[in-house]
């Protein structure tokens, strides 16, 4: 009852939204491009098959960090996504908001909502890959160092062998405030004023403003699939 009621409260706060626009056309990678190292861009790690964008990393960990962005920015939005993981993964994943990639750096700032299927609880918090901060945001830590103590009081996931082998994300994000959940469980509800909005932000063009974008992480051999990605724009601000 809880997480229904957090659910209506969470849609009925939202300022107006405009209808739902698909990001992912269960064909092509239309709308989105590679952002990497060039020699790892060049890997196909991304790729569209079978409706689903898939990223398969497997027996082929010497790289660096991969982003699969949108080609469109955004600022205020509501964005829903479903997820598949595997056992035999190891990897980890994430879905960065308002974010940025500096080509000449080879680094993409910008806020994280983590997706972690060896620790599941992780999925849904969020560390911030902006230069100057490089660290948890929620919880609030000193560096990227985290444990099960850390985890929200609820939380669940499914691996593609449990169940329909989909979990369902939603991120929030309006002004500094981003709010997550997963699989209709509440897992950041928190306003970064301070942060988003501070010099290191501001300096990147982050945290307010920028593209959508999934991540394979350095030198992982991840195996993660993704579908019925979704945005709808936030209207009022």
């Amino acid at each position: 009852m809880r997480n229904a009621l957090f659910v209506l409260i969470f849609c009925a706060c939202a300022a107006p939204a405009q209808e739902w626009t698909p990001l992912f056309d269960g064909k092509t990678l239309s709308g989105w491009r590679v952002e990497a190292k060039p020699a790892d861009a060049a890997m196909g790690y991304w790729k569209a098959a079978e409706g689903v964008i898939v990223c398969d990393s497997r027996g082929r960990g010497d790289h660096d960090y991969v982003w699969l962005m949108t080609e469109r920015e955004f600022d205020d939005f509501e964005l829903r996504l479903e997820v598949r993981s595997f056992r035999s993964s190891p990897g980890n994943s994430g879905v960065q908001v308002r974010s940025r990639y500096d080509r000449e750096a080879q680094w993409l700032d910008g806020p994280q909502v983590d997706i972690h299927p060896p620790a599941p609880w992780r999925t849904g918090l969020i560390y911030d890959e902006t230069r100057g901060w490089k660290r948890w945001i929620h919880p609030m830590l000193p560096d990227w160092k985290i444990g099960p103590e850390h985890a929200p009081a609820r939380w669940e996931w499914r691996h593609a062998d449990e169940g329909s082998g989909w979990n369902e994300i939603r991120i929030l994000c309006e002004g500094t405030r981003i709010r997550t959940i997963v699989n209709g469980h509440a897992v950041t509800d928190r306003d970064f004023a301070g942060i988003l909005d501070d010099e290191h932000h501001r300096a990147r063009r982050v945290g307010l403003r920028g593209c959508i974008a999934l991540q394979l992480h350095m030198r992982d051999e991840l195996y993660i699939q993704f579908r019925n990605i979704a945005v709808r724009e936030l209207r009022g601000r």
